[in-house]
């Protein structure tokens, strides 16, 4: 059973109407209970509790981490930034969701600005599935189409993805590279773009399977840890001549 935890900063909820009138209970609260029966063991945390709920403890025993993030990215310490990044590093899963994209552990682990385009006016969009046979894609259409959705735009300002999943178009032209996956050290990335605060994306079953897809594909293999430093040879040396 893969062991998942929600993070969600839980402020727009608290103080735009619109926000709590879509998720009164908070987007991690909503995204918990559409992935209730895919047969995580999940947990959520925010930022306001101690430690942003992400203390060693959880974090430590936290296969896959789901971010979410908008209006606090500041707010979030750094060490519990470099914390989420050295355990991605190590090998828990991290899955990514919309303005998460400027969230701390995200630009850590991507290294440029994870800037883009943006404009909030509930446009259509429609995600194209361009990567039909990756896990990710698991029993999903060839397109989800979101009546209303905010628009990112590119160019957006991360790494060559490992692998493009998901392609946007929006209603005013825009395209935007919307679900990619990287690797870090021993850790697996998913970035999906859909879910604005004012929209009840999190509410929509392709959304959420996607979701769930990409949880189960940044679930870490286990698998034999790399060693470091210096190390004894495999076989005998020879040194100028002579066996050592």
């Amino acid at each position: 059973m893969i062991n998942l935890t929600i993070w969600n900063e839980f402020v727009h909820e608290k103080i735009h109407d619109e926000a709590k009138e879509i998720y009164p209970n908070g987007i991690h609260t909503a995204l918990k209970e559409g992935l209730s029966n895919e047969g995580f063991m999940i947990r959520t945390a925010t930022l306001d509790q101690p430690e942003h709920g992400l203390s060693d403890e959880v974090l430590n025993s936290t296969d896959v981490l789901i971010w979410w993030g908008h209006m606090a990215h500041d707010r979030v310490s750094d060490d519990i930034t470099q914390k989420v990044a050295k355990r991605v590093q190590q090998g828990m899963g991290l899955v990514v969701l919309h303005s998460a994209h400027f969230s701390k552990p995200f630009k850590v682990l991507m290294g440029t600005s994870c800037d883009l385009k943006w404009r909030e006016a509930g446009e259509q969009e429609i995600i194209w599935n361009v990567n039909p046979t990756h896990p990710i894609s698991k029993n999903i259409d060839a397109k989800i189409i979101l009546e209303h959705e905010e628009m990112y735009g590119e160019f957006f300002d991360i790494p060559e993805p490992d692998e493009l999943i998901f392609i946007s178009n929006f209603e005013g032209g825009e395209v935007f590279r919307s679900g990619c996956t990287f690797k870090r050290g021993e850790g697996k990335i998913f970035y999906f773009r859909p879910g604005h605060e004012t929209y009840p994306t999190y509410y929509n079953q392709e959304i959420l399977k996607v979701i769930a897809n990409g949880v189960r594909w940044t679930h870490g293999v286990h698998t034999l840890k790399p060693e470091f430093g210096k190390t004894e040879p495999t076989r005998t040396l020879k040194v100028s001549g002579v066996l050592v």
